[in-house]
């Protein structure tokens, strides 16, 4: 008996930011199609923070639930096999524009949806949504058990397959020159350690906390990532002078190498793609211990936890790493991050989903 065909994918992604959920959508295609696998990549529409050079995820409509992106996206999808939706926003609209139609879709679960479901009338909703889903893709066993409990979906449309990078994508500092001309190129000081902060400038990422550690460490500087609500805020907020305003990195590998440590603040993740990137490129990291942070950052292993929005411990574990051997946690936070969230492993499990959820076995 033949093969089947390798089946038609459309991802679909909420906007074109490159945010954690987008992120791996735009991996996990562009992997696929390495592989030969048909894949398409939209987004529901288009966000004002958004490069304006973003062409790889043309938008579906004016906006996420509106009537002519639902209909947009019920078009594309009659010429796929499977539809992926990635992140909260895209699983209503999957869940409405699919409705009746013969193509089934696989949501994929991001964040901690104990943060995101947080009132009873959202969880309810949410969870008839999901119950449309042909399967639901959990980033952990531990979102899967969330999931299971509190969506009580059937256990076998419920997979765990880890969020995932590429490892050529994060390559390590080589020497100690190397980590000097990648701080050159981003204009950063050659002097005294370098902690790295990557993500939106958002109340949920709490940025706030990290110039709240840099205040406690006066050897230190912080270069921080990413674009958001809160910048002029941060910027007006910052008395030391050591903290680096980069905005939006198109490439956040260069401050990898550059950087000493990784800082994360959160107050709410599931399993951050940053931390991901960062143990590839054998930086560690001092993290709030929230979500599913724990499955990348493995305490005293790989990197150091601390409870949530305690800038006195995240500065004593920031300073303890900075003034150790870092080799052991480098070298173990690589090899974790290869062993389970590099993206040619991780794809190979999508593909025997994608090809089970096309077929209906």
């Amino acid at each position: 008996m033949p093969d089947a065909p390798t089946p038609r994918v459309l991802h679909v992604i909420t906007d074109p930011r490159p945010r954690g959920a987008q992120n791996l959508a735009r991996d996990l295609h562009a992997e696929l199609l390495r592989r030969g696998h048909p894949s398409e990549l939209r987004a529901l529409h288009p966000h004002p923070d958004a490069a304006p050079d973003t062409t790889d995820a043309p938008v579906l409509g004016p906006s996420r639930h509106h009537p002519a992106t639902l209909r947009a996206l019920r078009t594309r999808a009659a010429g796929a096999d499977v539809v992926v939706a990635h992140g909260s926003s895209t699983l209503q609209a999957c869940a409405l524009a699919l409705l009746g139609s013969r193509t089934p879709f696989v949501y994929v679960n991001i964040g901690d949806p104990r943060h995101w479901t947080a009132s009873t009338s959202r969880r309810l909703r949410v969870g008839a949504f999901l119950h449309r889903a042909a399967a639901v893709s959990a980033i952990s066993d531990g979102a899967r058990a969330v999931l299971l409990e509190r969506f009580r979906l059937p256990a076998a449309r419920v997979r765990t397959i880890p969020n995932a990078r590429s490892a050529a994508d994060y390559p390590p500092a080589a020497s100690a020159a190397d980590r000097l001309r990648a701080r050159a190129e981003l204009g950063l000081p050659a002097d005294g350690p370098m902690v790295a902060w990557v993500g939106a400038l958002a109340p949920e990422k709490r940025p706030d906390l990290a110039l709240a550690v840099l205040d406690r460490l006066p050897a230190v500087r912080l270069a921080l990532a990413g674009e958001g609500p809160l910048r002029s805020t941060l910027e007006a907020a910052d008395t030391t002078g050591r903290a680096h305003f980069l905005g939006r990195l198109a490439d956040p590998a260069p401050l990898y190498r550059a950087a000493d440590a990784l800082l994360l603040t959160s107050d709410s993740e599931g399993v951050p793609g940053v931390l991901i990137e960062a143990a590839l490129a054998a930086l560690p990291t001092v993290a709030t211990d929230v979500g599913w942070v724990s499955d990348v950052v493995r305490d005293g292993l790989t990197g150091t936890l601390v409870p949530p929005g305690d800038p006195d411990r995240l500065a004593a574990a920031l300073d303890h790493l900075l003034t150790t051997d870092p080799t052991p946690l480098a070298t173990a936070a690589r090899t974790h991050a290869l062993t389970h969230f590099d993206l040619p492993t991780v794809t190979d499990r999508w593909q025997d989903l994608l090809a089970e959820i096309a077929t209906g076995r």
